[in-house]
């Protein structure tokens, strides 16, 4: 065991669980616990919106994507930056204005019924434990290799960890622990970045030449079809990442975080320019490891790719530089997994005990309590799926929750602010034909189940084609809210009148 990489692992534990114990004194009420009481800057948020995004799929898996194929792995760093324009232009200052805690506040707004409320929790709840899952698995295929101790222990510390920060510190601690998190991948990034770029003689278009015969794809490593041999496959996994990020719950609930729709807005210029940043730097990372590491060490240490960068950074940079990316890496799972917990835990302790169970009638305590063994409840589970998902590639697992993301939440977003029929019919019906289409189409797909034994969870033919089901599924959920809101008599145009105007005002409070 490298000393180096125990004394950077402890430095980096030691200053979030310092953040953890002052952000703790803060937190006395829900409003403390669920937003940091909205007192973050435009900054502050962009920074943590940032550390909360660019998660083990971004740094680990992206990497080791464009490491084994190329233009193919790149196609997730598009999708990951496109996708915050969705959420700028549609999504960012609608939220904002018309929500308190959770995604089912904002559509409550309009649909005051339990139904509504229920379903957005659970789709909420769903996508946290897929996102829950790629982040343990990152952090599991990765403290196994620094400190050669078995998967499931190191699944288990990160899941004790990021329990932790949600317990004591809720989100302030989590927003902290996020923006420390982005300083330091940006830096550990930028780092490799120059490293790679000197191999090439800081010559880019030496780079792309060079990459045409340092993996056994040749030239094809730079075209796209060496992973997603079908255009429709890498359509879906498109829309899927495009849309999805404007669904993701503990994407949505910073912008509760800060004081106006202004300055959530200002929380989005800030992310892209990060988000952005960063994703152009991952063709530097895939590339790299792919021309210095070798696609078949890169594969022998991770069959999935995972460990590209740390490996890259080993052989640029020596065991030092290894050490810290890789507990870089660990801080931005730690960062992840604690805003994931408290997303998941939020959509329970708030939505269905606050709002359905107690109707209302809970003190913050009560409130703070029930989000506290929701935070254990939330852990434990995703640990124990996490087990059996080694094999899976981060990035993957974190498109599928993008899919639930995109085909059962964001449809709602959007009838929900711009469509006056809209009903409670139709927001139920959009979310259920949503997340079950998505849920049904990931479980007969290549995804799941393939041929070769060991190659997925199931052994056997897939049933439906595309890896990623987005392409049916988005628009199945799109067409259900539309099919259930035409199919019964309900509406309240005087409703939607008030929501148009409190969206785009903030109920008059910014003028």
């Amino acid at each position: 065991m490298n000393p180096i990489v125990v004394i950077l692992f402890l430095i980096i534990v030691g200053l979030t669980l310092v953040v953890t114990y002052f952000a703790a004194k803060k937190t006395n009420t829900a409003s403390e616990f669920y937003t940091a009481g909205g007192g973050l800057t435009g900054w502050q948020n962009g920074l943590a919106i940032a550390g909360d995004y660019l998660s083990a799929a971004s740094f680990l898996g992206i990497a080791g994507a464009i490491a084994l194929y190329g233009f193919d792995g790149f196609l997730f760093s598009i999708g990951y930056l496109v996708a915050y324009l969705v959420v700028l232009f549609i999504v960012a200052e609608p939220l904002r204005n018309l929500g308190k805690y959770t995604l089912a506040d904002m559509i409550n707004s309009r649909f005051n019924a339990k139904k509504v409320r229920a379903g957005a929790a659970i789709s909420s709840i769903t996508i946290v434990i897929f996102y829950m899952i790629a982040q343990l698995v990152g952090a599991g295929a990765l403290i196994q290799l620094l400190f050669d101790i078995p998967y499931w222990i190191a699944v288990l510390l990160v899941g004790i960890m990021m329990t932790v920060y949600v317990l004591f510190g809720g989100m302030t601690a989590t927003s902290w622990v996020q923006i420390i998190k982005a300083v330091l991948l940006m830096a550990g990034t930028i780092i490799i970045s120059f490293l790679v770029l000197k191999e090439f003689n800081f010559n880019i278009f030496e780079m792309f030449t060079s990459m045409k015969t340092a993996t056994p794809h040749g030239a094809d490593y730079l075209n796209p079809g060496v992973k997603y041999k079908m255009p429709l496959d890498t359509i879906s996994l498109m829309i899927a990442l495009v849309l999805g990020t404007a669904g993701l719950p503990h994407i949505l609930m910073r912008f509760f975080t800060v004081r106006d729709a202004k300055t959530a807005r200002s929380s989005v210029m800030w992310a892209t320019w990060i988000v952005g940043i960063f994703y152009v730097m991952t063709i530097f990372l895939g590339f790299g490891a792919a021309a210095f590491v070798g696609q078949d060490l890169i594969v022998s240490t991770n069959a999935a790719g995972n460990m590209a960068a740390p490996l890259l950074a080993q052989v640029l940079g020596g065991d030092f530089l290894m050490s810290f990316v890789s507990a870089v890496a660990f801080a931005t799972i730690l960062a992840v997994v604690a805003g994931l917990v408290l997303s998941g835990a939020s959509a329970f302790a708030h939505d269905i005990y606050g709002q359905i169970i107690k109707k209302g009638n809970v003190t913050d305590r009560e409130q703070m309590l029930a989000a506290r063994y929701a935070s254990v409840g939330v852990a434990v589970f995703s640990i124990i799926l996490a087990l059996f998902a080694q094999s899976l590639n981060v990035a993957f697992l974190v498109s599928l929750a993008f899919c639930i993301a995109a085909s059962a939440n964001l449809p709602v977003i959007v009838y929900t602010i711009f469509w006056k029929k809209f009903n409670t019919a139709g927001a139920i019906s959009a979310m259920a034909t949503g997340l079950i289409s998505a849920l049904v189409l990931v479980s007969i797909s290549p995804s799941v189940m393939n041929p070769v034994e060991g190659a997925a969870i199931i052994t056997g033919n897939p049933i439906f084609p595309l890896t990623n089901p987005a392409l049916v599924s988005v628009p199945l959920g799109f067409i259900g809210g539309w099919l259930g809101t035409l199919l019964t008599k309900e509406s309240d145009v005087k409703k939607f009148a008030e929501v148009t105007v409190k969206a785009n005002t903030g109920g008059f409070r910014q003028l």
